[in-house]
């Protein structure tokens, strides 16, 4: 299986209805490290064929993705529709399309079918060693009791694949579950899509939907469910509405603290290597092999995030290990 890449960067998904002709042109100015487009949940069964031709106009008029959007993407239909293939159809081959969301992934096959499909339908793109090496990517919706069960497979089933996301709404009514402010109910779940997409070496793993997003209750609900979903080890969260971007994106960055904490690592730790130190103290903490390593991933997320690390390199460039 080909290496996955590490360069994607995916802390807000915000999702925009392809129904929508208003939401389609308002996405050109949002800022988000995502746009997904969907053809799925948003829009009814009638309404597909007519959605799929508003986006795919819609995205043919772009010469390239707005600035402020890292990453443009379309959440198809489930792969076990007659819906899929059409809109593969119409939408892979267009350059401007990044990556796939294929939801209610149940097991490797579905997998299977996007890969093959878009290796068929974009073949310059996936052709390893071509000027135009640039596959699309597919990130995989969990959303059932079956699809937890075999992750394993389903994070193997694709050099394509790169990252998972948890479908909340649609887990709880497989398990007849209630969803509760606490999110205790989905624990499991949530815990075995990080791991796995970690063991698999996945770039992302996006946390759950909060549905409340208007007011100061809707926004405090947001900060907890994004500061839970970070603890947890998901590094991205789902939005369905501009206005929670924001403070997804800026949750899950680093912190100043966190940040500043591992600039200082990361620049005492080359001293102690150079003086023959393999564990040393900093602020009264032991700090060794693996807190450096975790100072360095922060230190690369928080370039990425656009921190300025060059000026907490200047100012820390005299820190030692103690």
């Amino acid at each position: 299986m080909a290496a996955r890449s590490s360069s994607i960067l995916r802390r807000a998904l915000l999702y925009v209805p392809a129904s929508s002709p208003r939401m389609l042109t308002k996405s050109l100015g949002l800022s988000s490290d995502n746009i997904t487009y969907d053809l799925e949940d948003s829009v009814t069964p009638s309404a597909k064929p007519q959605a799929r031709e508003a986006l795919q106009a819609h995205l043919s008029g772009l010469s390239s993705r707005p600035s402020a959007v890292s990453e443009l993407a379309i959440r198809i239909n489930a792969a076990s529709t007659p819906h899929a293939l059409d809109d593969l159809m119409a939408l892979a081959p267009l350059p401007i399309v990044d990556a796939v969301v294929l939801p209610k992934v149940n097991g490797a096959s579905d997998l299977t079918f996007v890969t093959e499909t878009l290796q068929h339908l974009a073949p310059e793109r996936h052709r390893e060693g071509s000027q135009d090496y640039n596959p699309i990517k597919i990130v995989a919706l969990i959303e059932s009791a079956r699809a937890i069960v075999d992750l394993r497979e389903i994070c193997a089933a694709s050099p394509l694949l790169s990252g998972l996301i948890f479908a909340a709404e649609d887990f709880a009514l497989d398990l007849s579950l209630t969803r509760t402010p606490s999110l205790g109910e989905f624990l499991y779940a949530r815990s075995a899509i990080v791991t796995a997409a970690r063991a698999a070496n996945l770039p992302s793993a996006i946390d759950l939907v909060c549905t409340s997003y208007k007011g100061e209750e809707g926004l405090a609900r947001l900060e907890e469910e994004c500061q839970g979903g970070k603890a947890m080890g998901f590094n991205g969260k789902q939005c369905i509405h501009p206005s929670q971007v924001e403070m997804v994106q800026r949750l899950f960055a680093p912190s100043e603290k966190e940040v500043e904490w591992a600039v200082r690592i990361t620049i005492a730790d080359k001293k102690a290597a150079k003086a023959g130190r393999g564990a040393w103290t900093l602020d009264g903490a032991m700090i060794d092999a693996p807190v450096a390593g975790k100072a360095r991933a922060i230190v690369d997320k928080a370039h990425r995030c656009g921190i300025d690390i060059q000026g907490l390199q200047e100012k820390w460039r005299d820190q030692e290990p103690e």
